[in-house]
């Protein structure tokens, strides 16, 4: 991480001089089509951006936790593209004119810290991302995806490693690029090998080691 602490906390409070805004579970934040209103930091909970397929099915692009900004592109180039934004938990945000966003950060250096760490770490996820579609199959690329979860999301417990963001069957398929039904098959195997656990969209990593000496 390159931004220290005073400068993390800088970002933070350009974003409270703007809109504080809560939002319940499964609430729409940005709607396919709609301007977003303005930049959005996150500063408790997760939301996962989206595009719907032309076979109407939801396609993953990335969930975004605390200390996050999003829509990333749009606030520098106002490029207008299809995504959605959907609160995943209770989630509180700050949000501030899209203006006041680009005239702080080119006239504040101690911003842009922070924000290159956020934009290294976007890179670093969707490379993972690709890099994934590489392996033949549907469970590499399963233990691969779960493996990135765990790194991003992962929080160590006596029963294994939870991945503290909930994930819908469609959700992991889209990101692997298979379908519904192999995604749930799949996820059926290794948690019956004991290496996982699902239960209610959590996913619980209980072998790590096992697991990843599936792609390794």
């Amino acid at each position: 991480m390159l931004a220290s602490p005073e400068q993390q906390q800088a970002l933070l409070d350009l974003f409270k001089e703007g809109s504080r805004l809560e939002y319940r579970k499964g609430e729409l934040i940005i709607r396919d089509g709609d301007s977003p209103g303005g930049v959005f930091y996150i500063e408790s909970g997760l939301v996962k951006a989206y595009d719907i397929t032309r076979y109407g099915e939801e396609n993953l692009l990335i969930i975004r936790k605390s200390g996050e900004i999003f829509p990333i592109i749009w606030a520098i180039t106002e490029s207008k593209w299809h995504v959605m934004y959907e609160s995943l938990s209770p989630t509180i945000v700050y949000r501030i004119d899209r203006k006041k966003y680009k005239r702080e950060i080119i006239a504040r250096t101690e911003l842009l810290a922070p924000l290159l760490d956020i934009t290294l770490q976007m890179y670093r996820y969707q490379s993972q991302r690709i890099l994934n579609l590489e392996y033949r199959t549907a469970r590499e690329r399963l233990v691969s995806f779960l493996l990135i979860m765990t790194e991003r999301f992962g929080k160590a417990t006596q029963a294994g490693i939870v991945i503290e963001a909930p994930l819908r069957q469609q959700d992991i398929a889209s990101s692997i690029n298979t379908s519904r039904e192999t995604a749930s098959r799949e996820l059926s195997a290794l948690e019956k090998k004991k290496l996982l656990s699902v239960e209610k969209m959590l996913i619980t990593i209980t072998d790590e080691a096992k697991l990843r000496s599936i792609i390794e």
